[in-house]
């Protein structure tokens, strides 16, 4: 179950079908009034602050600006104009991995986070991934895109481009990469790390 709420003003509420988005919020007179002059269809929310969980244990945070709602046909979907962030949780609600882009689209009938614009992805291991733009699949808890991308590791110490993209783990683990760049590929030797990397890495 995925349970979403706005802690602070909204200026209206947006409801998505299938309880992704749950929204509290308080209007003023103004604010009601100004809902006829909006475009049918289209809500605006501020100071987002959403909570993904699976099972009971909440997996995800997403916080953004704005959120746009938009409702009324079969392809409902909310957008993230002006930036959001998002912090991955493991069983210990600690922050394993974080996420951030400049514009995001959810994708309702797919549970898909669409992101675009200066994507970038790390964990707490100091691997970082950077995108022209990456789906967020909610369901298998992954990030997949067929857009080139960079990623930089700290153990082994190395960086890799994808040409046509990557499928990884939300934590940036278990990472497949597709038509490596030549020369992308390099190992800088850290004598200061002694832990052990269970991830993989597979190129094709």
């Amino acid at each position: 179950m995925i349970n979403r709420r706005i802690h602070k003003k909204l200026i209206t509420a947006a409801v998505i079908t299938g309880c992704f988005f749950m929204f509290a919020c308080e209007n003023d007179v103004n604010e009601v009034r100004a809902l006829g002059k909006r475009k049918p269809g289209v809500d605006e929310g501020s100071k987002i602050e959403s909570y993904l969980s699976v099972g009971g244990h909440m997996r995800a945070k997403l916080t953004a600006p704005v959120m746009l709602s938009f409702q009324g046909d079969s392809a409902r979907k909310a957008e993230f104009p002006k930036t959001l962030h998002v912090d991955f949780y493991n069983d210990s609600l600690v922050i394993e991995s974080q996420l951030g882009a400049k514009y995001g689209r959810y994708l309702e009938g797919e549970s898909k986070v669409f992101l675009k614009d200066s994507v970038v992805a790390f964990n707490i291991k100091g691997d970082t991934l950077f995108a022209k733009e990456l789906y967020w699949d909610q369901s298998l808890g992954q990030f997949h895109t067929d857009k080139e991308v960079t990623i930089s590791q700290r153990t082994p110490r190395q960086k890799l481009i994808g040409l046509k993209g990557i499928r990884c783990n939300q934590d940036l683990s278990n990472i497949t990469l597709f038509d490596l760049k030549p020369g992308s590929f390099f190992i800088v030797p850290d004598s200061t790390s002694t832990a052990k990397d269970t991830s993989k890495t597979v190129i094709k």
